[in-house]
Parts: C-alpha cells; sequence; structure tokens
C-alpha cells in the first residue's frame, strides 16, 4: 500500500492503516529527521483509544500508553532509538523486551535494531513530499 496523506488526513489514515495492520503488532517506521514518524504514530495511538500525552521518547528511548480494547486495557509501546549507537546499547534498554511482548510496538529509527525485527515486522516509509503531505509506503508483515 502506498498513498499520499495529508495532515489533515491522519484520522482517516489511521482507520484505514490499523484495518490493514491484520495481526502484527510491530511496525517499523522509517524516514527522515522531520518526516512526522512522531506525527503519524501519534495519530495511530488516537485511533486506539489512547488517551495519553503521545511524545517522542528520543530521551528516554521508549514510551508506554494504555488504552482499552474489549474491556481490557493494552499497551503501545512507543521507541525511538536515534540516540542508540549499537545492538548492545538497544538491547540494555529493555527494547527487545517490548518487541516479544505481544504488545503493540511502533519503532521510530529500527535501522540500528534490525537484529530483532523478525518478518512479521510492518515497515513503513515516511516521505516528506510538501511541508503538510507524506508518502507513506506500508509493506505488510508476512503474518
Amino acid at each position: 500500500m502506498e498513498q499520499e496523506v495529508a495532515i489533515e488526513g491522519l484520522d482517516a489514515f489511521a482507520a484505514q492503516f490499523w484495518n490493514e495492520a491484520g495481526e502484527a503488532k510491530v511496525f517499523a517506521f522509517h524516514g527522515p529527521m522531520g518526516a512526522g514518524k512522531t506525527t503519524i504514530i501519534t495519530a495511530l495511538c488516537k485511533y486506539k483509544g489512547v488517551t495519553d500525552t503521545i511524545s517522542s521518547p528520543t530521551f528516554s528511548v521508549i514510551n508506554q500508553y494504555a488504552y482499552n480494547e474489549n474491556g481490557e486495557e493494552k499497551f503501545i509501546y512507543h521507541i525511538d532509538l536515534y540516540r542508540l549507537k549499537s545492538l548492545e546499547e538497544v538491547v540494555q534498554t529493555g527494547v527487545e523486551d517490548c518487541l516479544y511482548s505481544n504488545s503493540i510496538c511502533m519503532v521510530e529509527w529500527p535501522e540500528r535494531a534490525e537484529e530483532l525485527l523478525d518478518e512479521n515486522t510492518m515497515h513503513i516509509q515516511i516521505t516528506p513530499v510538501t511541508t503538510t503531505q507524506r508518502m507513506i509506503k506500508i509493506e505488510k508483515a508476512v503474518i
């Protein structure tokens, strides 16, 4: 799936994204600095019902957000690997535990932990088109 999305169209995109996601739990967001990874992740979390403030976990590395699904509390892990320099650092911060938790994980800068991502990871490539438009290409997971 590849489509151009405007900022004002993020809510509709989020609905379509979750419909397409199927059983996928790990989502790798690729794109240059300022491409809108956190903005898109925010829309995806809001669609799931997250009411917490959603922000980039650049310094904390991992943010955890709760949402309710069918009366059950579930979690989304928002992971930003930008500052990490090695796979060892990634593992030491607890990222691996999140990835294998069976919770939704949204990973920014996934290139820094490719070894931890398997064929069930859904990859999202974000390319700026204009200041308010992004080309979003989604490669479905194997699941």
